[in-house]
């Protein structure tokens, strides 16, 4: 929505859902292209007569169907054995689109598979092109009667990449566009406050939110990350724990369903989550290491502007930029806990010490920082 940024949030949807509400009083055909039956919670029981958008009104979240690789099963939650099921439709929020000419495909550090394994549209990375990312809007959400014209989707295209969160970003997409170097910074005048927490974004943040549009993993870290965002969320069992991440709301959890994932060597293993992320699209999903699997995974997304795109995460499961630190603060210690003493790249700077995760005492520089992107 233009006025919120160009994202979809939980407010503005009930906003719109309420005001939709109260023109069918008068009006009983009034329409919202927003709320099709296809985003509705209720449409695989009652088709064009869905109603139920709470997915959408309480947590900004849209459907997206994925085909199940032939490797994955759903279990079904009443008998607890693999369904029938071919396809399995998953909940996630609608970013912005603002600075999308600085994101996208780029030609460094590749997945180890694809699809788009220098990277894409969508949370996960699996559109190549704008084009193809707004015919997807238009015919899966919006439903629309007639297929968009390739004029169109062109056009549409057009119109995002000039979308910018300020002039100083615009000037840094024109420089690369340019093959300008050095590229300009695009900071604007810091405190000393702020600076101390660009100090920190640097060490803690920037070797995943790295490049130009900040959505680069650097090498050595890898491209797509699990980031413990889906619900539920991980949970340690030693005692005492060494990291808590803050649970999710009851409407986000609801969304969770258990896989069950035939290996390579032919072993299953069952695994639960709100949003397998890439799996879906590989079927990679265990029997490797964490991180060179495709659970849970997803793309890194820009930071510029963030502070007025709450919320956050790819389930709009974070409210606000203080729960996002917050859950980065764990995501850090939980890393530590899990790979002790090995120290991957993500969470050292050297390979032997955790070095990275923000401390308490630097939370608020963090912030003050990240506000100002």
């Amino acid at each position: 929505m233009l006025t919120d940024h160009f994202q979809l949030s939980p407010a503005d949807v009930e906003a719109r859902f309420q005001n939709l509400q109260v023109r069918r009083e008068q009006h009983p055909d009034a329409d919202d292209p927003l709320f099709r039956p296809i985003d509705a919670d209720d449409f695989r029981t009652n088709g064009d007569n869905a109603s139920d958008f709470s997915n959408l009104r309480q947590n900004g979240l849209v459907r997206i169907t994925f085909d199940l690789p032939p490797n994955i099963k759903l279990i079904d939650p009443a008998t607890n054995l693999p369904s029938a099921e071919t396809f399995v439709d998953v909940w996630r929020a609608v970013p912005t689109v603002n600075d999308v000419a600085l994101t996208g495909p780029d030609d460094v550090n590749p997945w180890t598979r694809g699809p788009n394994a220098f990277g894409g549209y969508q949370l996960d990375g699996r559109v190549a092109t704008l084009q193809e990312q707004a015919l997807g809007a238009l015919t899966n959400h919006a439903q629309v009667h007639q297929p968009p014209s390739p004029r169109l989707l062109d056009d549409l295209a057009s119109f995002q990449r000039v979308l910018f969160t300020n002039a100083r970003v615009r000037a840094l997409a024109d420089a690369v566009k340019e093959g300008t170097v050095p590229l300009p910074d695009v900071d604007p005048p810091l405190n000393e406050l702020e600076q101390q927490g660009k100090v920190v974004f640097e060490r803690a943040c920037s070797q995943c939110h790295g490049g130009p549009g900040q959505s680069n993993g650097q090498m050595p870290v890898v491209r797509f990350h699990d980031i413990s965002s889906q619900c539920p969320r991980p949970v340690d069992t030693a005692r005492p724990v060494r990291f808590a991440f803050a649970a999710c709301s009851p409407q986000l959890v609801r969304n969770a369903r258990t896989y069950e994932i035939t290996l390579p060597n032919g072993s299953k293993l069952r695994r639960t989550s709100s949003d397998p992320g890439r799996a879906l699209l590989t079927g990679f999903a265990g029997g490797v290491p964490a991180a060179q699997d495709d659970w849970n995974k997803f793309d890194v997304p820009g930071l510029r502007g963030i502070s007025k795109t709450a919320p956050y995460f790819h389930n709009n499961s974070a409210a606000t930029l203080e729960a996002v630190v917050d859950h980065y603060i764990e995501f850090f210690k939980r890393v530590e806990a899990n790979l002790a003493p090995f120290a991957p790249p993500i969470a050292s700077t050297d390979g032997i010490h955790f070095d990275r995760r923000p401390t308490l005492e630097e939370r608020e520089a963090l912030l003050a920082y990240l506000r100002k992107l």
